[in-house]
């Protein structure tokens, strides 16, 4: 008899789970591409993580994205950790070995700088500081993005302000701190403002930060997707920036993750994100 070839599986991970847009994505490239392969959403609690990605090896996983809450959780027992992730302080990707060992990467950097090209090609990195609200695990991606790509001063700000000063203390002298309910203010002077909050999200509170400081030339992006053009984004437009949304971030975060997964690397289009929102 024949001896078949196993079938790679992947997930996505989280608690709760159900609302994620991961599943029917990579299922589009999976039929897209003819690649015999699944991708399952788990809803599993934090207590049980460890447990749960020890045994997925043993039961043809190739590998599992991370949400809330595990994605800085996971850094307490991966096997490997990339310079990447170890310098964000979380993991969204994981890449399980022959051995069985955890590989843990982060990908949303990626994912927001490719959107955010995508969406305003016209942005030049060292135009301006950029204004981020919130200082969470989304936050950290993003700004270790935004100083990379030569983004001169990152204006901070987030609703408990602690955190916001334990980037400060991570990044140095090129993150500035500004209380929240100041946030508004620090949008006068930056070219690119980023919401790193749920606020906004639908079953959320809503963004109350002033935009009035909003200029044309300012672009605007909002992490959060659902819904796809938030308040903060509305309002962007009709001060006539820029707005580049929430949806292309979880498109292109999850492109190297794919790839290396199932041996083909998938193209972010159209049809792609007609999938994620279908």
């Amino acid at each position: 008899m024949t001896e078949l070839p196993r079938i790679p599986l992947a997930g996505v991970i989280g608690s709760p789970i159900a609302h994620s847009k991961s599943p029917q994505l990579h299922r589009h490239w999976l039929e897209t591409y003819g690649i015999a392969g699944h991708y399952i959403p788990m809803d599993v609690s934090v207590d049980n993580l460890e447990e749960v990605l020890r045994t997925l090896p043993k039961m043809g996983f190739v590998g599992v994205n991370l949400t809330i809450p595990h994605k800085e959780k996971v850094m307490e027992f991966a096997d490997l950790i990339t310079d990447r992730a170890t310098l964000i302080g979380a993991a969204n990707t994981l890449i399980f070995r022959k051995d069985s060992k955890i590989h843990a990467d982060n990908t949303d950097g990626y994912g927001f700088i490719e959107n955010l090209k995508a969406g305003a090609p016209h942005w030049v990195p060292s135009a301006g500081p950029a204004a981020v609200l919130g200082a969470g695990g989304a936050a950290r991606a993003v700004i270790t993005s935004l100083l990379d790509a030569g983004v001169p001063e990152i204006l901070l700000s987030n609703r408990t302000r602690i955190r916001a000063e334990q980037l400060q203390k991570e990044f140095g002298n090129r993150i500035q701190v500004y209380d929240w309910v100041q946030a508004g203010n620090m949008i006068d002077d930056a070219s690119l403002l980023v919401n790193t909050t749920s606020l906004g999200m639908i079953g959320k509170g809503e963004l109350r930060v002033p935009l009035d400081g909003l200029r044309s030339e300012t672009i605007v992006t909002d992490l959060v997707y659902a819904p796809l053009k938030t308040k903060m984004l509305a309002t962007a437009e009709e001060y006539g920036c820029t707005t580049v949304d929430g949806l292309g971030m979880l498109l292109h975060q999850a492109v190297p993750a794919f790839e290396r997964w199932f041996g083909r690397r998938p193209e972010v289009n159209r049809a792609t994100r007609a999938a994620a929102l279908r």
